[in-house]
């Protein structure tokens, strides 16, 4: 049902921030997830776009942490225990495990990524992205991204 309510949520929408915005919030409030946000691509980092949760780190280079990660590999990454992932920036030391799934435009660049951090271990299972993976793509067809 959450699929269907994002897909209502950004139906014939051109705002991204504000799509973002309610995309984090319909996931946060129905999951209840710790931390659930965007990390928007802005040329060699990621930098810190609508989220619900606790205060999160500002801006993440390529290839760091998991997001940096996700976003280098173009693939979802999952992290059932954030301390045995090498190089997990620790934005707050409640997370215990992790699902990133990029986000791409229509011309198949990655142009965000979605965080969701859990306080409890291996949270996250292909199930979950699954279901995460079609959301983004909901989003790809909103506008091509720079």
């Amino acid at each position: 049902m959450l699929l269907q309510q994002v897909e209502s949520l950004v139906a014939g929408e051109t705002n991204w921030v504000g799509v973002l915005a309610n995309v984090t919030a319909a996931i946060h409030d129905t999951m209840h997830f710790f931390w659930v946000g965007f990390y928007l691509v802005q040329g060699d980092e990621l930098v810190l776009g609508p989220f619900q949760g606790s205060v999160a780190c500002f801006r993440i280079p390529c290839n760091k942490g998991v997001c940096g990660t996700a976003w280098s590999r173009r693939a979802t990454v999952i992290v059932e225990d954030v301390d045995q992932f090498p190089g997990h920036i620790a934005c707050s030391s409640l997370s215990r495990s992790e699902i990133v799934v990029p986000v791409f435009n229509q011309n198949g660049d990655v142009t965000a990524v979605l965080d969701i951090d859990s306080t409890d271990l291996a949270t996250f299972d292909t199930t979950d992205q699954y279901y995460l993976e079609r959301m983004m793509q909901t989003l790809t067809s909103l506008r091509t991204m720079e």
